[in-house]
């Protein structure tokens, strides 16, 4: 770094709200402990980095990478040439902008970009989120200067020397969540005299846990619960009209929940995929939670992740196979389970990483600063 510049960063990555509400909250924490920070986002064109970036008040390019389509072959005809294309204008951006540090979150355009960085002998800092890291992130460690994790053991994954453990940094603070509950029941329109199931099914749905709920609809509405549920963009029509057709006032749909403080707050209990931004949340605010892992992820990351917690009585594992059969059943019996609860909230809140996005931003300055 020059002397007397400000620090210039570089954060690459997205693709989902997994990778890019902790890369928010990376950049939050790099302006809290150092206000002159100069920022600059790399992404994905035509994700949602590239709307919700410049809303947190960040500046934003787009590279036109993209992932594996494991559905559609055809479709990955030109991912090499819209790679070799990614990685010439990571060169670009990185020359002209003349990092101190890149900070590589995970997704699609995080890629490119740290390798550029890696061969411009610029220093980078990986984040990787998840109990099994990425095959984009093993590849990237050896020119990684650190790599921040969240889960114990990940030497098996990196150089041992390389690791700290930060934890996930997530989009808010999740602590002291009782302190919220009034707030939260006016806020969502919600009794306060029956419990509250809480559905999250990532940004943009999750088809299996929407159809299960979906075709027990009778069942919910006869539960003696409260369902506040997510359905994702992808799913918010068709769900908002079966609901509609039950003629049960027991059922708050959502396409996307944006006060995931007052969501949390109101729950009782938590039903979620097990993307690891998720799961950190749900660690600070120390709710009961029944995982159901996406099984359309990388090296089905989400399934470890949900281990890594159910194996520790911190969490309620439900396959995406078992969902039709086990999921709003699990749901109801849990949610008049007082003792199961109080169990699996307090082995949860153990598992919390109160402070990751200050860790990480420290980690940074530190590189910037060498």
């Amino acid at each position: 770094m020059s002397q007397g510049r400000n620090i210039r960063v570089i954060i690459s990555g997205g693709g989902t709200g997994g990778h890019v509400f902790p890369a928010i909250s990376v950049a939050n924490a790099l302006r809290k402990k150092e206000p002159s920070v100069e920022i600059l986002f790399v992404g994905a064109e035509g994700r949602m980095e590239m709307e919700e970036v410049p809303k947190a008040g960040y500046t934003i390019k787009g590279l036109p990478v993209e992932g594996i389509d494991r559905k559609n072959i055809f479709r990955n005809i030109m991912l090499p040439c819209r790679l070799m294309k990614s990685l010439r204008m990571a060169g670009k951006i990185i020359g002209e902008y003349n990092p101190d540090v890149v900070v590589g979150v995970g997704g699609y355009a995080s890629g490119p970009v740290l390798r550029k960085a890696g061969r411009m002998g610029i220093p980078t800092l990986i984040q990787e989120q998840n109990s099994y890291a990425g095959v984009t992130n093993r590849l990237l460690a050896s020119k990684a200067s650190v790599i921040c994790v969240a889960y114990d053991g990940m030497s098996k994954f990196f150089p041992a020397g390389k690791i700290i453990k930060t934890g996930n940094p997530v989009r808010g603070d999740f602590r002291n969540m009782d302190s919220l509950r009034q707030e939260a029941l006016e806020y969502f329109q919600l009794a306060g005299d029956m419990p509250v199931i809480l559905v999250l099914g990532g940004s943009l749905g999750a088809e299996s846990i929407n159809r299960s709920l979906s075709e027990n609809i009778r069942k919910i509405a006869g539960s003696g619960c409260q369902w506040l549920w997510q359905t994702g963009k992808n799913y918010h029509s068709e769900v908002s009209e079966i609901v509609a057709g039950s003629v049960t006032a027991n059922i708050s749909v959502h396409g996307f929940i944006n006060r995931m403080d007052l969501a949390y707050a109101a729950a009782d209990l938590v039903i979620s995929r097990s993307g690891a931004g998720t799961i950190s949340e749900l660690c600070l605010a120390g709710k009961p939670v029944i995982l159901v892992p996406s099984p359309n992820v990388a090296e089905d990351h989400q399934t470890r992740n949900a281990m890594a917690l159910s194996e520790k009585g911190a969490a309620i594992l439900v396959r995406d196979e078992q969902v039709m059969e086990r999921l709003v059943d699990e749901a109801i019996a849990l949610a008049s389970d007082k003792s199961r609860q109080k169990m699996l909230a307090n082995n949860i809140s153990g598992m919390a990483e109160p402070d990751a996005g200050i860790r990480i931003a420290e980690e940074v300055i530190k590189l910037a600063r060498r």
